[in-house]
């Protein structure tokens, strides 16, 4: 019965989305043909690669982590399981793509607080990395950035050093604890954290081309755009993500990026911009979640089964020295 209530709301919550994502495409359906019809479709297509892409290298980076904590699992078992929980951010709350993460790696045998732990550290090691790209590419090129959002770059440094290994095995125990679940039997080495960090550097790179391409397709140009279109992005993302309540950043994203691009593209591109992408990414979620359900389950991973037969018996397993 557990079983068939956790796959209904799994339903209920892809189902959800689904409403979401649509309401948030049909509100705005004039501006975004509007937007197209603007932009060359191989620009369109090229953005929507390049998001696609960003979104595969940063699933990497969360198998990474997993993987560290001790639960490796197959490219095609992550990509599903991605694929699918992700849908869950366009929900509001920011927790539904946790819950569904969480619930569908226990169908590989991974305890609950390996997946809680790995989600945790990708979220934080996207926003820390994206903060550190638009420290580095926006003060020197976008003054409209660096008089909006200079409290932002500053933190960018102080993140970095949060994610040392130390620190974060310390914040993930108390984080257990407070939940009343086991600690981490596997904390998270150095080498995993800089091997995570560079897939996220990647994917920002890659968020970066793509809206590249939207700007040089709606009439941007210059040597200095490539970094400033990264820059925009990287903070109009950490300026979404921290709007708890909005679903996917929706609105906070679009004015941050707006703002940044006003100053180097001509009037009324830098909207063009933000919906262009808004739509495009949106796209590339939905594509996602189309192949990871066409892919189907694949096979439950059995080298966890003696930690979830613990867990499940309520028994704590030996923490094993680092």
């Amino acid at each position: 019965m557990k079983v068939v209530a956790v796959r209904g709301l799994r339903v209920f919550l892809v189902i959800l989305a689904l409403a979401f994502c649509g309401y948030s495409v049909a509100s705005q359906w004039d501006a975004t043909v509007r937007a197209f019809q603007q932009m060359s479709w191989a620009a369109l297509a090229g953005a929507l690669a390049a998001g696609l892409a960003g979104l595969f290298v940063w699933m990497l980076g969360w198998r990474t982590f997993l993987a560290g904590l001790g639960s490796p699992l197959p490219v095609r078992a992550m990509f599903r399981i991605s694929g699918i929980s992700q849908l869950g951010k366009y929900v509001p709350g920011k927790v539904w793509a946790l819950v569904t993460q969480i619930e569908m790696t226990r169908e590989h045998k991974v305890p609950p607080e390996r997946s809680f732990g790995s989600t945790m550290l990708a979220v934080a090691t996207s926003t820390a990395c994206g903060l550190a790209v638009a420290a580095v590419t926006l003060p020197l090129t976008s003054r409209a950035a660096r008089d909006e959002y200079w409290w932002l770059f500053l933190s960018a440094p102080v993140l970095m050093m949060l994610l040392h290994p130390k620190i974060v095995t310390w914040a993930l125990g108390t984080m257990l604890r407070l939940i009343r679940r086991p600690p981490l039997e596997h904390p998270v080495s150095l080498g995993v954290t800089l091997r995570a960090i560079g897939w996220t550097v990647l994917g920002w790179a890659l968020f970066g081309v793509h809206t590249w391409l939207l700007c040089v397709a709606a009439g941007g140009d210059g040597r200095g755009l490539p970094f400033i279109a990264t820059g925009a992005y990287a903070l109009a993302f950490v300026a979404g993500f921290i709007v708890f309540i909005a679903p996917g950043g929706i609105g906070a994203r679009e004015a941050a990026l707006t703002l940044v691009l006003t100053p180097v593209l001509p009037a009324g591109a830098p909207v063009v911009v933000a919906i262009a992408s808004r739509v495009l990414l949106t796209g590339a979620d939905l594509i996602n979640a189309g192949v990871a359900l066409l892919l189907g389950r694949t096979a439950p991973d059995t080298g966890n089964e003696q930690d979830s037969k613990e867990l499940v018996r309520g028994t704590q397993p030996t923490k094993e020295a680092p």
